[in-house]
C-alpha cells in the first residue's frame, strides 16, 4: 500500500536518535547532587552507626528509585516537548494551586536552611573570620550572584567539580576507615533489624528526593536535548549520576558502620552531625583529614544550594510564563527571564532574616506538611501523565516503569505520614 502524506511527513519529522556517550553527561550529575545534602550524609550516618552494614541494601534501592522517578520526569519533556509544569497543569487547577503554595513556603524555609548548612564547614575551617550567621548571609549572596550571572553550560561545569570534591572525599573517608567488605556484601540481602523501618524507608526515600528531581527535564532542556532523539543519552546521564550518588550513600554507610557503630559513638541529628563526624575524624586521623573533611562537606552543602537556586527557579519561570507571559517573555532565555530572577531573590533575602530571628515555630510546621507531600505528589502525578495519552504511545511507561514509579509513590507516602507524625505540633 502506498505511503499516505502525514505517513511520509511523520517518518521525515521523527527525531535523530543520538548515541549515548560519556561526553553528553552533565544534568544528571547536577540533580543527583543538587538532591544529596548534608543532612541526607547525616541520616545515612546515623542508620551506619546503629545497624552497621545491615542497611547497605536500603540504599541500593533508594538509588534504583531516583533513577527511574528522574528518568521519568526526562523522558516526559523529551518525549512531549511540554515541561513537567504544563503536564500538571493538565491534570487540573489543584495542581497549580499546590504547586505555588510549595514553592513559596518552601522556598522561604529551605533558603535560610542552605545557607546556615553551607556556613557550618566554613565556620569550622575559619573559626576566627565571622560568625555562622554572617558565613549563611555570604554563602547566600554567593549563590544568588552565581546563578544570576551565569548560564546553564558554566552552572553545570562548577557542579561537576563540586561533584568530583564530594566523590574523592568520601570514597577517600570510606577508605581510610578500612571497610568489613564482608559484612557490606552481607548487607546486600533485605533484612529489617529492630527499631530499623524508619531508617530504612529514610534511606530508600529520603536520599536525594527532593523538588529537584521534577527539574531534572528542566535541565536536560537547558542542556540542548530537546525531543526524543536524546533519550538514550538522557538514561545513560541518569544512570551514571544516581550511580555515582549511590557511591557517596554507601561510602558515609561505610564511615557510620565502621568509625560510628564498632565505638558506639552518637552524633547529632542534623548538619550538625557532620561538625561532629569531623572531630571524631580530628582525633583519630589528624588535622589534614578533618580539614578535608569539610571541604568535602562544603561541597555537598553547596552544591545543594546552587542547585536549587537555579532548579527551582526555573520551574517558577515556567509557572510563571503560563500565568503572567509578561514576567517571561517569550525568546527570552528562561535563566534570564524576570520571573527567574524574582524567584532568586525569593531564595535569597526573605530566609536571611530567618538566620536572625530562628525559624518561627508555625512555618517550621507548615514547611514540614507541605514538604512531606512533595514527592508523593511527583510520583504519583509521573505515573498519570506517562500512562495517558498526553505521552506519545512509544514512550509510555511500561511494566518496569509503572512498578518502579508505583512503589516509589507508595514509599513516599508512608515516609509522608511518617514526616508529619514527627512535627513539632
Amino acid at each position: 500500500m502506498a505511503d499516505t502524506t502525514e505517513e511520509r511527513e511523520g517518518r521525515a519529522a521523527a527525531p535523530v536518535m543520538r548515541k549515548a556517550s560519556w561526553r553528553h553527561i552533565g544534568p544528571g550529575i547536577v540533580v543527583a547532587a543538587t538532591g544529596v545534602g548534608a543532612g541526607d550524609l547525616v541520616a545515612t550516618l546515623i542508620a551506619g552507626s546503629k545497624f552497621g552494614y545491615t542497611l547497605l541494601w536500603a540504599a541500593v534501592v533508594g538509588c534504583l528509585v531516583k533513577i527511574s522517578l528522574a528518568e521519568a520526569a526526562g523522558r516526559w519533556h523529551l518525549a512531549t516537548g511540554r515541561t513537567l509544569f504544563d503536564g500538571w497543569r493538565s491534570l487540573g487547577r489543584w495542581t497549580t494551586v499546590y504547586f505555588i503554595g510549595y514553592v513559596v513556603v518552601w522556598g522561604f524555609v529551605y533558603g535560610a536552611a542552605a545557607m546556615s548548612s553551607s556556613a557550618l564547614p566554613l565556620g569550622a575551617l575559619f573559626p576566627d573570620a565571622m560568625g555562622l550567621k554572617w558565613w549563611g548571609v555570604l554563602c547566600g549572596l554567593l549563590g544568588l550572584a552565581f546563578v544570576w550571572f551565569n548560564r546553564y553550560a558554566v552552572f553545570e561545569k562548577v557542579m561537576t567539580v563540586l561533584v568530583g570534591v564530594m566523590f574523592v572525599v568520601t570514597v577517600y573517608l570510606a577508605v581510610r576507615v578500612a571497610p568489613n567488605l564482608g559484612d557490606a556484601f552481607a548487607g546486600l540481602v533485605p533484612v529489617l533489624p529492630e527499631g530499623s523501618l524508619v531508617y530504612t524507608l529514610g534511606l530508600i526515600g529520603g536520599v536525594g528526593g527532593t523538588i529537584t528531581l521534577a527539574a531534572y527535564g528542566y535541565w536536560v532542556n537547558a542542556k540542548g536535548w530537546k525531543d526524543a532523539g536524546w533519550m538514550k543519552v538522557m538514561r545513560l546521564d541518569n544512570r551514571v549520576a544516581y550511580l555515582t550518588t549511590g557511591v557517596f550513600v554507601v561510602a558515609m554507610l561505610f564511615v557510620g558502620a565502621e568509625l560510628l557503630h564498632s565505638s558506639g559513638i552518637a552524633i547529632t541529628k542534623g548538619d550538625k552531625g557532620l561538625l561532629d563526624l569531623g572531630t571524631i575524624l580530628e582525633d583519630r586521623y589528624g588535622a589534614a583529614t578533618a580539614k578535608l573533611f569539610l571541604v568535602g562537606f562544603f561541597a555537598t552543602s553547596f552544591t545543594s544550594l546552587i542547585g536549587v537556586w537555579h532548579g527551582v527557579s526555573l520551574l517558577f519561570a515556567d509557572f510563571v510564563a503560563h500565568y503572567r507571559p509578561s514576567l517571561a517573555p517569550a525568546g527570552t532565555p528562561r535563566e534570564k527571564s524576570p520571573a527567574f530572577r524574582a524567584y532568586l531573590l525569593w531564595l535569597t533575602f526573605p530566609p536571611i532574616s530567618l538566620l536572625f530571628l530562628d525559624q518561627p515555630f508555625g512555618l517550621v510546621i507548615v514547611y514540614g506538611v507541605i514538604g512531606a507531600f512533595f514527592m508523593p505528589f511527583l510520583a504519583l502525578t509521573l505515573v498519570w501523565l506517562l500512562n495517558s495519552s498526553r505521552t506519545p504511545r512509544e514512550w509510555r511507561n511500561g511494566m518496569l516503569s509503572n512498578a518502579m514509579l508505583g512503589v516509589a509513590g507508595l514509599l513516599f507516602v508512608v515516609l509522608c505520614v511518617q514526616q508529619v507524625r514527627e512535627l513539632p505540633w
